[in-house]
């Protein structure tokens, strides 16, 4: 049973400060969570037809091999990338301004070579083969996986060496000749 509010207890000046400023601090934490990026990274997004590269047009669907998409910092829809030579490209340079949120590419282990679809993982959690037979959208690629002991057995089939994404230097992501080896282009 409810109390009439003419028998509660006085709250003190004091008190009801204090209850306000409680209330207002959870108000301000609950706001500025709201615009923070720290918290846990959005979902990746995913092919859709008619999705291409932002480098080069390319129409992600109609080629085989890993993809990637980076967030940026303050943006809402990542950048795509048909090919991950591509997006380490961009994502190793020296001269990167923008704030990377999140880099995503594919488990080559779980996801179609010919048809990728999902599958996704952050880039920098990844082990990846450079210099196998494999080709991607833009010819020569590297072979993306979520565990070292795939990225292995990858390279055992298909040969190239597998490293850790720490491992990966600017040099090692060059594109020219890409699109030159590509015939479908």
């Amino acid at each position: 049973m409810n109390a009439p509010l003419d028998t509660l207890p006085a709250l003190t000046r004091r008190q009801s400060l204090a209850l306000g400023l409680l209330g207002l601090g959870g108000l301000v934490s609950t706001l500025s969570a709201c615009g923070r990026q720290d918290g846990a990274p959005p979902a990746p997004s995913e092919i859709v037809a008619g999705l291409s590269c932002d480098l080069d047009g390319m129409l992600l669907a109609d080629y085989p091999g890993p993809k990637g998409q980076i967030l940026y910092a303050g943006e809402t829809r990542p950048q795509w990338f048909c090919d991950t030579v591509e997006l380490f490209n961009v994502l190793l340079k020296p001269e990167q301004q923008r704030a990377v949120r999140i880099a995503y590419t594919q488990d080559m282990a779980r996801a179609d070579w010919e048809i990728p679809r999902g599958h996704w993982f952050d880039v920098r959690q990844g082990f990846y083969v450079l210099g196998s037979k494999r080709q991607g959208s833009m010819g020569p690629t590297i072979a993306s996986f979520r565990e070292r002991a795939a990225a292995q057995a990858f390279a055992q089939n298909f040969g190239g060496k597998v490293l850790a994404f720490a491992a990966l230097k600017p040099d090692m992501v060059d594109l020219s000749g890409g699109a030159q080896q590509d015939s479908r282009m």
